[in-house]
């Protein structure tokens, strides 16, 4: 089996639990790891025993395959010079700013036949993975993603943040054109929209109702799937899934027989088999679960609710919630 040479650019909070991994896999070699901070990139690649960089250039020549876990901002530069140096590529959620640089980094990934992995982890979650043998056919989904407020991934906007991730899954079983959106969000605690909801409709007639929020006092990822005859509940946090189907029976009260079936998965590591699939896919040459272009589909409808909710924002609002802020030295 060929061992596979990666490297992490970005070691931050999520890319150290990314060079974990690799370090830990069979046939791979985590040849070092990357960060703007001497000392964070020093620690990381001596918990794992790897080379240290501060330039991420210096590690290309050196792998097969990086993960590119850096500020959003920084995505589309970063994966670029890695494509020109022939570098298979995991990149972070959300894949980019504009969908000009999603274009463009698909474009140069095929050019050159490399992969391009875009990193939603919810597609590994296995309670996902799990629903997919019961889709028929969506009519009504509803998600909802709230979080405690984190000081991190707050250099975007709550819809790249969380809500890109039920974008993604919805996109991906929902097998028709989307019609129309509409949205309504709000800043609470950052300059971005902090609170977001959106109802997607598509041209087959079925209907996403999207739910984010990164200021909730709680922490909860749920997605419900109705479909004619069938139910489906997918909690992502506790990882499980249940579904419910009408037997044809009539119950003593009148209500139709259902059978349910509940199904857990307490000792699954999504990141794990993420970076698992994509060692397997730059091996094999195969294209990932979620390509560059399922990344785009996913940031373009994103985008699309950002664009509407700054249309519809009362500015002035903005104004104030960004002065208070200012004044409260929160920004």
């Amino acid at each position: 089996m060929k061992i596979v040479k990666a490297g992490v650019i970005g070691v931050g909070y999520l890319g150290k639990f990314h060079a974990q991994k690799y370090a830990k896999m069979a046939g791979v070699e985590l040849v070092g790891v990357v960060d703007n901070d001497p000392e964070i990139a020093a620690k990381v690649a001596a918990d794992y025993g790897c080379a240290a960089f501060t330039d991420y250039r210096e590690l290309l020549p050196k792998v097969d395959a990086v993960s590119i876990v850096v500020p959003t901002s920084f995505h589309h530069q970063v994966a670029l010079d890695c494509i020109e140096a022939g570098v298979d590529i995991l990149l972070e959620k959300p894949m980019t700013t504009t969908l000009a640089e999603a274009d463009d980094l698909i474009q140069r990934a095929d050019a050159k036949k490399l992969i391009l992995q875009v990193g939603h982890l919810e597609r590994f979650n296995p309670a996902v993975l799990a629903m997919e043998k019961f889709l028929t056919v969506p009519v009504f989904i509803e998600s909802i993603r709230i979080s405690t407020f984190k000081n991190r991934g707050v250099d975007v906007d709550v819809v790249l943040d969380l809500m890109i991730h039920d974008i993604d899954i919805i996109l991906s079983i929902v097998h028709s054109p989307l019609k129309s959106i509409q949205t309504v969000g709000a800043p609470v605690v950052t300059a971005t929209t902090d609170i977001v909801n959106a109802r997607l409709v598509f041209e087959n007639g079925a209907t996403a109702n999207v739910t984010a929020s990164r200021i909730a006092l709680t922490n909860m990822r749920k997605m419900r799937i109705f479909q004619p005859g069938s139910y489906i509940n997918v909690d992502f946090a506790s990882r499980k899934v249940m579904t419910i189907h009408l037997t044809g029976d009539i119950q003593e009260n009148g209500a139709p027989g259902q059978d349910t079936q509940v199904t857990s998965f307490p000792e699954s590591d999504a990141l794990n088999d993420e970076i698992i699939h994509f060692v397997q896919c730059v091996r094999d040459r195969k294209e990932p679960l979620v390509s560059g272009r399922a990344g785009r589909r996913a940031l373009e409808v994103a985008l699309l609710v950002m664009e509407q909710i700054s249309q519809n924002k009362d500015l002035e609002v903005y104004q104030q919630v960004n002065a208070a802020l200012k004044m409260k030295k929160i920004l």
